[in-house]
């Protein structure tokens, strides 16, 4: 990860996990589910926690807004896509909400967490795709 990238993470209240992203964890995450299994163990997921609140679920285009309400407020925005049979896509976007213009990295350390807990429910593939 370059100097520039690594200010960034630090400096700034956004974060998103992307196919092709320099910091190897924030990567697309694809596992071995259909695109409404994914879903529902999403949805599942953040609906039996405590640290989470459900806003929205749009099954038709695979999004679920979350947001945390316990400790740290944040807006998490997570969408599932069904890339081939049985190879489907999880990305986040969490946005921090907070009275400074940074988080410095919180919403880096939400997705690798958000990461973590769904890689013990669901079969990891890979972190990048595979043509």
């Amino acid at each position: 990860m370059s100097f520039r990238s690594t200010i960034n993470k630090y400096f700034n209240n956004h974060a998103e996990s992307s196919e092709n992203h320099e910091d190897t964890s924030l990567q697309t995450h694809y596992y071995k589910t259909t695109k409404d299994k994914g879903l529902s163990m999403l949805e599942n997921f953040f609906t039996n926690s405590e640290v989470y609140e459900v806003n929205s679920i749009s099954k038709e285009h695979g999004e679920i807004s979350v947001l945390i309400k316990k400790g740290r407020k944040a807006f998490i925005v997570a969408t599932v896509i069904m890339v081939r049979p049985y190879q489907t896509a999880i990305d986040f976007s969490v946005t921090t909400e907070s009275v400074l213009p940074f988080d410095f990295g919180y919403s880096t350390k939400v997705i690798q967490h958000l990461y973590k807990a769904i890689n013990k429910d669901l079969p990891l593939i890979t972190t990048r795709g595979t043509s």
